[in-house]
């Protein structure tokens, strides 16, 4: 074993002795320095064989050989004893047992003929092995393989199907999908409690599953509208509907520009089933449109909706439905009413139609007809727009005094309601009800049988009805 001054002393040495030497050189650099320069000093002894070849003696090349000094002398291989041998063996052993799997591995040497060569050189091993940290995981690893049935859910598959009554790009899903099920015998494998991986054996389907149909749109045409079949679309311009979806087909109903319309069915892109106040028929779908592509339709048609109703036969007992922009849109700037007394009384108007429950365009036609546009002297002179308690003998004398125009609107109003547009005990305004005296009929022919001795006073006041309705359309 090494001395202080890293020596090599061979002398009575045992096996463990070579084993911690070893152990000293493998751990101690020092002592690596040392002994490759001790072995560069130790000539080798040379081992002659015999070549059976020929009959000249050659020196091995293949024999390595291992020179170790005491002091100053040297061992040769002839002297060797069964002791010195084993002793070598050993060292050879051990030393390629621990040099070589760890960090360390020496060059081979070759003996030759003339010369012998020491090893000299070592490189490191960047990528050595950890064996004892590999036979550790491994002899601890617990791997389990176990059998097993059991159920589990089938995925179900998605339809999808072209739809030309849905708009393009919009899915609906018509039939909610189901999961199947299977029964499974596996293989289940397990390391140290964890699950590895399965195998599976056997298949069985216990119930189909049931697979999920959307319905995806293709109609660019409700696209672009935004709407859906059921939903209410409006006419471009006034056309009329087709009993077939072509333009030969008979005429079935007339509809009136920016008049709604219930959209049925869409056999085309072209085509359209739709329905007006029940009469069913087919329009082209380039004149139809929506809000979305329309904004003000739906304004459009309110106001078209409500000139529908305008006829003379209409019934005056109820109100207009109109709003109070409505009747200040129709009496502004009406050229005839120089003097303004309608413009400056449209909210008049607009109250007594809410609050006495009789049409207000209706009153103010007659107040137009009787007072030509508040141009009369009695109209002037009196606030009675009206012609109100008036006689044919003596009309200015005996029509009645008002205090303002809104006064004589108003007594007017309530004497039309009470008297002539409601039969005798229909509940009317301020819990009153109705006497119904001259009521012959809600409508303006039928006021015109007890109101006014002129037979066409009917149709006169109509046409002012109309004219002033019509300009909700202007």
């Amino acid at each position: 074993m090494l001395d202080d001054k890293n020596s090599f002393n061979y002398d009575n040495r045992n096996l463990s002795d070579v084993f911690r030497e070893l152990q000293e050189i493998k751990n101690n650099p020092q002592a690596q320095q040392a002994y490759v320069k001790h072995t560069k000093k130790t000539k080798k002894p040379k081992v002659k064989v015999n070549n059976f070849n020929s009959n000249k003696k050659q020196k091995s090349s293949n024999s390595f050989a291992f020179n170790f000094h005491t002091k100053d002398k040297k061992i040769k291989t002839n002297d060797l004893t069964l002791s010195n041998i084993l002793t070598g063996c050993g060292i050879l052993v051990v030393s390629m047992a621990l040099f070589f799997p760890k960090d360390l591995a020496f060059a081979q040497s070759y003996a030759s003929t003339e010369t012998s060569k020491t090893v000299e050189a070592y490189e490191l091993n960047r990528h050595r092995l950890n064996m004892q940290s590999i036979i550790s995981e491994n002899a601890g690893m617990d791997r389990v393989k176990e059998q097993v049935t059991e159920e589990r859910d089938v995925e179900f598959e998605t339809t999808y199907n072209d739809n030309a009554s849905l708009p393009k790009g919009e899915e609906i899903t018509e039939q909610e999908g189901v999961l199947g099920k299977d029964s499974l015998t596996v293989v289940k494998t397990y390391e140290n409690g964890n699950f590895v991986e399965e195998t599976i054996l056997s298949r069985t389907n216990l119930v189909a599953p049931t697979p999920k149909i959307i319905s995806r749109g293709t109609s660019e045409f409700l696209a672009k509208h935004k709407v859906h079949i059921g939903d209410v679309m409006y006419l471009v311009k006034a056309d009329k509907l087709k009993a077939e979806a072509n333009d030969t087909s008979n005429d079935v109903a007339e509809v009136k520009e920016s008049i709604d319309v219930k959209l049925i069915e869409l056999p085309s892109e072209e085509w359209a089933k739709v329905s007006f106040d029940g009469v069913e028929g087919y329009i082209k779908t380039s004149n139809l449109t929506s809000p979305t592509t329309t904004p003000n339709i739906v304004e459009k048609n309110r106001i078209q909706r409500i000139l529908l109703k305008v006829n003379i036969g209409m019934a005056l007992n109820k109100s207009s439905d109109l709003t109070l922009n409505d009747y200040k849109k129709i009496f502004t700037n009406i050229p005839n009413d120089r003097n303004k007394i309608f413009q400056d009384n449209y909210q008049v108007f607009y109250n007594m139609d809410k609050k006495y429950n009789i049409n207000g365009i209706f009153l103010a036609s007659i107040a137009v007809h009787e007072s030509g546009w508040g141009t009369s002297n009695i109209a002037n002179d009196k606030n009675n727009l009206f012609g109100y308690g008036a006689y044919d003998e003596s009309p200015y004398e005996s029509s009645q005094d008002f205090t303002s125009y809104a006064d004589g609107i108003e007594t007017v109003a309530k004497s039309l309601v009470k008297y002539y547009l409601n039969p005798a005990g229909t509940k009317i305004y301020g819990g009153e009800t109705a006497e119904g005296w001259y009521y012959n009929g809600p409508t303006v022919e039928g006021v015109n049988t007890r109101y006014a001795s002129d037979d066409s006073w009917h149709t006169k006041v109509y046409s002012y009805m109309e004219m002033l309705y019509n300009r909700l359309d202007s």
